[in-house]
C-alpha cells in the first residue's frame, strides 16, 4: 500500500487584498442592480495533481520557482490543506520546510528539541535519549540553553535538519535546506541523507533547484511546471529532461554580449563570436570539433602587456575551466585602435548541452583588470547519444583516453 496517495489535488490563492466589508456590499448592490462586479484574482499553485509513493522511495520534487512544489509539500506535511482533492498520509511525518520553521524563538534549543519530538508524538524517555545527539549533530552544544531567537539562520536550520532526521519519522520532508553551513556540514549531512535512504529505508521528500543534489540522492523524479506534473520517473531522466528545456530556454534567451559587464574607460567589446576553424560563425559545435573564439575590440587608450582570458561554465554557473594568453601573446605595448584576438580550442572536449563564455581583459605592468564579463555567449554542444550518456551526473568532460585488455 502506498505510504503516501495524492489525488487531483488543487490548491488555489486569493490575490490583492482581503474581503472587506466595501466589496461584500459592492457584490450585494451588484446582485441586485444585475451589474456583475469583478471578483478577486485567483492563482492556482496547484492543478489537478495525482501520484503515489511507495514506502522507502526517494522522490525528488523539480520545476522552476512557482511550479507549486513547496506548496504541494506544505500540503503533505500539514502545513496548509488543499482547495480540492484528496491526501492520504500513512505515517509519521519530520517536516523540514524552511529556515526556522517549527522552532519557538522564545524556547532554547534543548527545549525546542522536547517540542518538536513531543509535537511528532515521541516518548519522554526517548526524546531525553536523543537530545545531545541532536545538539552535537547541529553543532550547537554551547548555545543548548540560548533561546533560538538569538540563532544564526544557519544554526536554525542545523538544528531543524538534526532533529527531523533523528526522530524515528517515517517520512522525512525536505525543502531546499540541504546546502546549509560550512562544507563540512554540508557533508555530514549527505551522510545521514544516505543512511536514512540506504540503511533505515525511510521514504523521503526533496525539492530543490540543485538538480544535480537530486540526480544523487533520489531514485524517482517528479516534475512540475505551473501546478501541474508533466514528467514522473527515474530521477536520472526526468533531472537530464529539466536540465535541456532549462538548457533550451537559456540558449533563446539570446546572446546579447552586455550581461555582468565590468570596464573601465579606454577599452570597448566590440564583439564576441565562436567560428569554425574555416571562419564560418556558429553557436552549434560537434563534441571533439575545433573551435575558435574571436575577440574584436577598440581600446582607446594604449595597452601595456595586455592578456586576454576565456572561461566556460555551465548554465548553473559550475566554472569547468579557464584559459589565458599569457604564455602566447607577448605585447609589450598595444597601440590604439580596433584589434582582434583569437583563442583556438583544438578539440572541444564537453559532452553535450549548454555552455556559457565568459572574457576578462588585464593590462599593465602590475595586472589590472581592464574588462569582465559573464554569460557573453552561450554555445550548445551536439553529439552522439554514447556522448551523452558519460554525462549524466558523472561529470562534463570526455576524457581523451583508451581501454586495452592485458590479459
Amino acid at each position: 500500500m502506498p505510504i503516501i496517495e495524492v489525488t487531483n489535488v488543487s490548491k488555489q490563492f486569493r490575490l490583492g487584498q482581503l474581503h472587506t466589508v466595501k466589496h461584500t456590499v459592492q457584490e450585494a448592490l451588484g446582485w441586485f442592480t444585475g451589474k456583475k462586479v469583478a471578483g478577486p484574482r485567483v492563482f492556482k499553485a496547484l492543478d489537478e495533481v495525482s501520484f503515489s509513493i511507495e514506502p522507502g522511495e526517494v522522490v525528488g520534487f523539480i520545476g522552476s520557482n512557482g511550479a507549486g512544489k513547496s506548496t504541494l509539500l506544505k500540503i503533505l506535511s500539514g502545513i496548509t490543506s488543499p482547495s480540492r482533492g484528496n491526501v492520504e498520509v500513512r505515517g509519521r511525518v519530520a517536516p523540514l520546510i524552511e529556515v526556522g520553521a517549527g522552532l519557538h524563538p522564545e524556547l532554547t534549543g534543548r527545549e525546542n528539541i522536547f517540542l518538536n519530538a513531543s509535537i511528532l508524538g515521541v516518548p519522554r524517555k526517548h526524546i531525553e535519549a536523543l537530545v545531545d545527539p541532536i545538539l552535537d549533530f547541529a553543532e550547537i552544544v554551547p548555545f543548548a540553553d540560548t533561546p533560538t531567537k538569538k540563532y544564526s539562520s544557519g544554526m536554525k536550520v542545523r538544528l531543524g535538519f538534526a532533529i527531523a532526521t533523528s526522530i524515528d519519522a517515517d517520512i522525512l520532508i525536505v525543502d531546499e535546506v540541504l546546502a546549509v553551513g560550512d562544507i563540512a556540514f554540508q557533508r555530514k549531512c549527505f551522510d545521514k541523507m544516505e543512511d536514512l535512504i540506504h540503511k533505515q529505508k525511510k521514504t523521503v521528500l526533496l525539492v530543490s533547484h540543485n538538480i544535480r543534489q537530486v540526480q544523487r540522492i533520489c531514485q524517482r523524479g517528479i516534475l512540475f511546471e505551473h501546478g501541474k506534473v508533466v514528467a514522473d520517473g527515474p530521477a536520472e531522466t526526468i533531472c537530464k529532461a529539466f536540465f535541456e528545456k532549462s538548457d533550451q530556454a537559456i540558449y533563446n534567451q539570446g546572446n546579447n554580449g552586455k550581461a555582468n559587464l565590468k570596464s573601465i574607460d579606454g577599452f570597448e567589446l566590440l564583439s564576441f563570436t565562436l567560428s569554425d576553424p574555416e571562419g564560418n560563425p556558429t553557436n552549434r559545435i560537434r563534441v571533439n570539433d575545433p573551435l575558435d573564439i574571436r575577440i574584436r575590440y577598440h581600446n582607446h587608450h594604449p595597452l601595456v602587456r595586455p592578456k586576454f582570458g576565456i572561461g566556460v561554465h555551465t548554465s548553473d554557473f559550475l566554472y569547468l575551466t579557464t584559459y589565458d594568453s599569457r604564455n602566447e601573446i607577448e605585447l609589450d605595448e598595444l597601440q590604439p585602435g580596433e584589434h582582434e584576438a583569437i583563442c583556438r580550442i583544438e578539440r572541444l572536449p564537453f559532452t553535450p548541452g549548454v555552455y556559457s563564455l565568459r572574457l576578462g581583459v588585464s593590462a599593465g605592468r602590475v595586472e589590472n583588470t581592464i574588462f569582465y564579463g559573464e554569460n557573453l555567449l552561450n554555445f550548445h554542444v551536439e553529439g552522439e547519444e554514447r556522448f551523452r550518456n558519460v554525462a549524466g551526473s558523472e561529470g562534463f568532460i570526455l576524457l581523451d583516453a583508451t581501454w586495452r585488455q592485458l590479459c
